[in-house]
Parts: structure tokens; sequence; C-alpha cells
């Protein structure tokens, strides 16, 4: 998505900057012991690392335990004096490190072509794949704030289809309504949050 409108521009440079600073304070509250920062720090950046992992591997359980094992690696390390200047870096480094750690502990390929695979997958550096994760975590909060839009419902119909990729059959069965129910749940839902994006 390019955006050439210069208040569109200025508009998305804030939301980063309100994002990075949220984040920030969020990390400061997790190291002074609050145990409800680290949960928000997980949300703020778990679909984030998610979507940089799925371009290292396309083994989804494999990324989770190694997402899981950042966090754990994170939470260990609150009560150590030092303090993570840069969160979002951080977290990108540890979950690379920790995938081709596993690469290697499985085998799936030898030294020399994990560091091939590590160089032809970030030939743009850890800046790059900071503003991916910067640039998918102000998405996540964009999208969270549309669907605030929505019922519950529809909330509930537009996850099981569009992120959890279920047919409308299942969405059927699973919210107990009619497939011309769903539809017309569907339908308007997807003009709701037309109408919110505007």
């Amino acid at each position: 998505m390019t955006i050439t409108n210069p208040r569109q521009q200025d508009g998305l440079r804030s939301k980063q900057r309100a994002l990075k600073e949220r984040a920030r304070q969020v990390a400061e509250d997790f190291c002074a012991g609050n145990d409800h920062a680290f949960s928000e720090l997980y949300d703020l950046y778990v679909q984030s690392l998610y979507n940089y992992g799925m371009r290292l591997t396309q083994d989804q359980e494999l990324l989770k335990d190694c997402i899981h094992d950042v966090f754990v690696k994170v939470y260990s390390k609150r009560s150590e004096k030092h303090t993570i200047n840069n969160l979002s870096s951080y977290l990108i480094i540890s979950l690379k490190n920790r995938l081709l750690d596993e690469f290697r502990r499985n085998n799936f390929m030898d030294d020399a072509e994990v560091e091939n695979y590590d160089y032809r997958q970030s030939s743009d550096g850890v800046e790059s794949d900071y503003l991916d994760v910067e640039h998918d975590m102000l998405q996540t909060t964009h999208l969270t704030r549309l669907m605030d839009h929505l019922t519950r419902r529809q909330r509930q119909a537009i996850t099981l289809y569009y992120l959890e990729e279920r047919k409308y059959e299942e969405i059927c069965h699973i919210m107990q309504m009619n497939y011309h129910s769903v539809r017309n749940l569907m339908h308007r839902g997807m003009l709701k949050l037309r109408e919110a994006a505007l």
C-alpha cells in the first residue's frame, strides 16, 4: 500500500509514533513487574512475528513453538537489570535465531545452507524486518479498530471466513445459522467495514 497524500502520510507517521510509544510504555510496565503488560506485549507483537516467521518457514507448528520460546525468554529476562532498548528488533532477531537453531537441530539443512538461507531471506537486514513488523502492528491495530464497528456475530462470521478460512457450510454449523442468514450477516458486516474504513 503506497500513500501519496501528504495528510495520509502524516497520519500514518503519527500512528506509528503513537504505536511505538505505547509499545515502549508497555515494555517499561512489564519490566517493572506488571504481568498484564506482558500479555499486552504479546498481543502487540505476536501476529507481526508470525507474519515475519512465515517468510522463513511454512511449518506453522514450529513457528508457533519458536514464538512461544521467544516470549518465554523475554519473560525470564525481565528480572535482569538491563532493559531491551528496541523490543521490536530484539523480538525479530530472537525469532530468526530461534528458527535457525531449530533448522540446524532438526537437520533441515546443513550449517552452510542455513547461512545462505539467512542471507537470501533477509538481505535488507534487521532494519527492513523492523519496519515490516511495525507496519504489521499498525495494520493489526487498524483492523482491530475497524472490527470494533461490527456486531459480535458479524465479527465472528468474518473472522471464521477470512482469518480461519472456513467454508460457509462450516460457519453455518458453528454459528447455528442457515446459509442465507450467514451470507446476509457477512454482507452487512463488509458494508460496515467499508463505511468505517472511509
